[in-house]
């Protein structure tokens, strides 16, 4: 793997973002007292204390080791740990304890697991709905390698909401390892078609790598093809100097105008924000359909 040189230019004054230590400390220590992990702390994400302080997180199931080994992304790839169940009661306690009425649950591709860790996300989620029946589950799903079986069985999960990011464009899919553009639109599709009605479809997509405004349209295209009507769009931040090299910041005008089109193609909800990543702010999208936030 060639090794992205470091950035060489200062982040503008756009994504500078004010932290907020005490409440990040405060929720660390919640999740540390079950042992569990959210993907806010493993991908170094730079809305943590913000949405910490907000008793958000997402949680990360079936570990914190990913089979994979993609080029922008900081989870830690490796050898991973065997299924845990007792995560599934560890992430309902927290969600109780927290008092928690929109949850996100999201893993590491796991290729080692015969159904990619589909049936983990079915019990996480069926345990958080028959123990806190007023909350509502969100799952960010790896692709499963379009398994249908674990595609049929995170549908029948009872998540309100479904994703599957599609990161980037095309043309820069040599930064996701092993996955395919077409795959993902192929998942998301499968997860509409399976889920009908119940379900709503959502897929994200960074920015700055060297993407072209008419490839970012085309994939618009391509996700309302397969269903897809929920959208978040964020600038790419690479967590040190050895992932993919960031080379443009993309300015706040060129992202409303991005979640503009988006809207006027056909989506329902887009978060469209330097800072905005697949689960932030993730309640708003069923509260605030066809809304432009």
């Amino acid at each position: 793997m060639t090794v992205a040189k470091k950035v060489n230019f200062k982040k503008p004054d756009w994504l500078r973002k004010k932290l907020v230590p005490t409440a990040q400390k405060e929720m660390e220590a919640l999740l540390g007292k079950h042992g569990l992990h959210t993907i806010c702390q493993e991908a170094k994400c730079p809305n943590i204390s913000e949405c910490y302080a907000k008793k958000n997180a997402t949680f990360l199931i079936l570990g914190n080791i990913c089979t994979r080994r993609c080029t922008y992304c900081n989870v830690h790839t490796g050898k991973p740990t065997e299924v845990d169940i007792a995560e599934v009661d560890g992430v309902t306690e927290s969600v109780l304890k927290l008092g928690l009425k929109f949850v996100v649950i999201t893993s590491p591709a796991r290729d080692d697991l015969k159904d990619g860790g589909a049936q983990q996300f079915y019990r996480v989620t069926k345990n958080i709905l028959e123990k806190s029946p007023g909350t509502q589950v969100e799952i960010l799903i790896p692709d499963f390698q379009a398994k249908e079986d674990s595609l049929k069985t995170v549908v029948d999960s009872g998540a309100v909401i479904i994703g599957h990011n599609v990161e980037t464009v095309p043309s820069l899919y040599r930064v996701r390892k092993n996955a395919s553009y077409k795959r993902s639109l192929q998942v998301l599709k499968r997860l509409k078609e399976l889920g009908g009605d119940k379900i709503k479809t959502k897929s994200a997509l960074m920015v700055g790598l060297g993407e072209t405004e008419e490839e970012m349209v085309q994939v618009f295209k391509d996700l309302l093809e397969v269903g897809c009507k929920f959208l978040s769009i964020g600038q790419y931040l690479a967590p040190s100097g050895d992932y993919e090299t960031v080379k443009e910041f993309i300015k706040p005008e060129q992202f409303e105008r991005y979640k503009q089109i988006a809207l006027d193609l056909g989506f329902d909800f887009v978060h469209s924000t330097p800072y905005a990543r697949s689960s932030y702010l993730a309640h708003e999208y069923l509260s605030n359909e066809k809304n432009t936030i």
